[in-house]
């Protein structure tokens, strides 16, 4: 594999203590890193330098000659002079780009909804950062920097830019450099973790998963790491072994070697006991829609978005929700909370409902800005969790990482995560009995999320998350409806049900392309989706494989499959080798390592080879 770029030594300071101390690092043909860490630590900072968009105060930078970078990082802003198809490809005409297959694979999967000649200062935010990261992706690079590119990505969205970046490049070809808090993303797209924390970087192999069983691993070897972190971390793992059967089954990485590091963490949740409690301070009745219909406007410009919805919903239920932008998540909220009646149909609510908001904003502490955190808490008292026991303000900050400098900062100096962690223990120290929570995961790094959702696993009410993070939608619900078309949907096959669903959706409605005023006008354009239509039209389709051919494809993908099947057999193996391994033998636990990563390097280039017979195969 070519070595691509590499830092030595790097130090970094902006006066508050180092960000990067004596940091060294390197970047390989077919590496795809995830950068994890907490809020500060230097995650972006360390990805900037990289990028040589940093200058380190100390040890330098090197890049291999002729490799091509790709950027996106935070503040990057695209011109907003440009239209939407000029900023993506630039000055390219509409035959260069409309004939490669890689653009408008782009174009489909990030702006099918905008318009291709419209202005990019007339589009919102998220809209133009959907363009700033095609931008990006449409070029080629034999390295591609990304600094939380899920953001204003629906769960469709993070779906097909995962898949992307897994067939972006062949087998040991191009890097991944990436900083997100979306762990569902991460495990799919990475096959490293570089964690940043006290101004070093520390290398795991392997995605989330993976780096959290080598961190619970590390911290019980070395016996360094305080206990509660450890334990949460732990009750993490027990969850990716005991709670997600679809992650843990992946060929690329088995957890079943963790079994004896979380033998005694009890189940995430008792399910019994919160349903009992929630039951006792709720009743039967939480809230009930009963043919609820929701329109806006009147006469020829209503608009109806929800469509006689019945949904009745039980004490202690812990529901996600998923849809596209736009398609009636919010106005359904609005219905639970009260904020809004519906136009047909009624709500029903219980007695004793209690709801309350985890707001997108930030509202519940605007009042409170000038007040200290301490002073803040001190009004509200303590709250008795689903476990029988009770905790009091100060204790729940602690639980949520905040530390005795912060808990005398004011209110409005805090900084994003800090201010989202306090507005979760406001609106839980109000005591509602229903919580719903739009976008909890904002402003938060991974470590903070874990332990946002270990807090909730005790939290004895009715739970309604709308998250575009697939990862806590699957870690703190127990079922997830759709919002589709105006009807709420059951997804007895959870996320992986959802997007099938949106892509047999999208597969009927014009496919790759289709993006833009034009194509629903039907006005004739040779910019945005008519020349892409017209290029795609004037494709003949792959002709399916018959007779001996398809029977050879067949056989090759039996061998592939058993291939695959062994590589997980000897990974599993190597893993329990380690757990019975000399501990103190790093050398020898080096080697193991080093097996596992060749294994799964083998493994990632059987999926790709596997992809590529079974779409043969139709």
């Amino acid at each position: 594999m070519a070595h691509l770029l590499g830092a030595e030594h790097l130090h970094i300071d902006f006066g508050t203590g180092p960000v990067l101390d004596d940091a060294t690092v390197g970047l390989e043909d077919g590496d795809r890193i995830g950068i994890v860490g907490a809020n500060g630590a230097g995650k972006s900072t360390l990805m900037k330098a990289l990028a040589g968009r940093q200058e380190a105060h100390a040890g330098r930078v090197t890049v291999s000659r002729g490799t091509r970078l790709g950027v996106l990082d935070q503040s990057d802003a695209v011109d907003p002079s440009l239209t939407v198809l000029s900023a993506i490809v630039g000055d390219a005409q509409s035959h260069e780009w409309a004939a490669d297959p890689k653009i408008r694979d782009v174009m489909s999967g990030l702006v099918p909804d905008l318009d291709a000649d419209a202005l990019v200062s007339s589009l919102s935010g998220g809209q133009q950062r959907r363009v700033a990261l095609a931008k990006v992706l449409v070029g080629d690079h034999d390295a591609v920097f990304l600094d939380e590119p899920t953001n204003h990505l629906d769960v469709d969205g993070v779906v097909w830019l995962a898949e992307h970046l897994k067939r972006r490049w062949g087998a040991n070809r191009g890097a991944l450099l990436v900083v997100t808090h979306d762990r569902w993303f991460l495990d799919e797209v990475t096959n490293r973790t570089w964690e940043v924390h006290d101004g070093i970087v520390e290398s795991y192999e392997g995605g989330y998963a993976a780096y959290v069983l080598q961190r619970v691993e590390r911290d019980r070897i070395a016996a360094a790491t305080e206990s509660k972190r450890q334990n949460l971390m732990r009750k993490e793992l027990a969850w990716l072994r005991r709670g997600a059967p679809a992650r843990t089954s992946k060929p690329k990485f088995r957890i079943d070697a963790a079994n004896a590091l979380i033998a005694d963490v009890p189940p995430i949740r008792d399910s019994i006991q919160l349903h009992r409690m929630a039951a006792s301070r709720l009743g039967k009745d939480v809230v009930n829609l009963i043919s609820a219909g929701v329109t806006y406007g009147t006469g020829d410009s209503a608009k109806e978005v929800l469509k006689a919805v019945d949904w009745n919903i039980g004490p202690g239920e812990r529901t996600g929700i998923l849809g596209e932008n736009g398609a009636g998540k919010s106005t359904l909220l609005k219905l639970i909370t009260g904020e809004l009646e519906p136009t047909k149909g009624r709500v029903k609510r219980g007695m004793t409902v209690r709801v309350a908001t985890l707001s997108q904003q930030l509202a519940e502490l605007e009042e409170h800005a000038e007040e200290r955190v301490s002073a803040l808490v001190k009004q509200y008292s303590s709250i008795t969790l689903s476990d029988g026991n009770e905790m009091t303000p100060t204790q729940l900050l602690e639980r949520l990482g905040f530390t005795s400098i912060q808990l005398k900062t004011q209110v409005k100096r805090l900084s994003g995560g800090q201010r989202r962690r306090l507005q979760l223990l406001v609106v839980l120290l109000s005591e509602p009995n229903v919580l719903v929570l739009d976008e909890p995961t904002n402003d938060l790094d991974t470590d903070m999320l874990a332990a946002l959702e270990d807090l909730l696993d005790s939290w004895p009410g009715t739970l309604i998350v709308v998250s575009h993070d697939r990862y806590l939608m699957e870690r703190v619900t127990d079922q997830q409806y759709a919002v589709v078309d105006g009807g709420l949907r059951h997804l007895p096959g959870g996320v992986d049900e959802y997007v099938q669903l949106q892509r047999d959706r999208k597969s009927g409605s014009g496919g790759v392309g289709t993006f833009g005023p034009d194509a629903a006008s039907g006005t004739s354009t040779e910019s945005g989706a008519a020349v892409v239509e017209s290029v795609l039209g004037a494709q003949a389709s792959t002709p399916a494989l018959e007779g001996a051919e398809r029977r050879a494809v067949q056989k090759e993908l039996t061998a592939v499959e058993r291939r695959m099947g062994k590589i997980t057999e000897l990974t599993e193996g190597i893993h329990n080798e380690m757990l019975l391994h000399d501990q103190a033998d790093f050398a020898g636990l080096a080697k193991l390592m080093k097996r596992i990563a060749e294994l799964e390097d083998e493994n990632a280039a059987l999926e790709e080879k596997w992809l590529e017979l079974s779409e043969r195969l139709g």
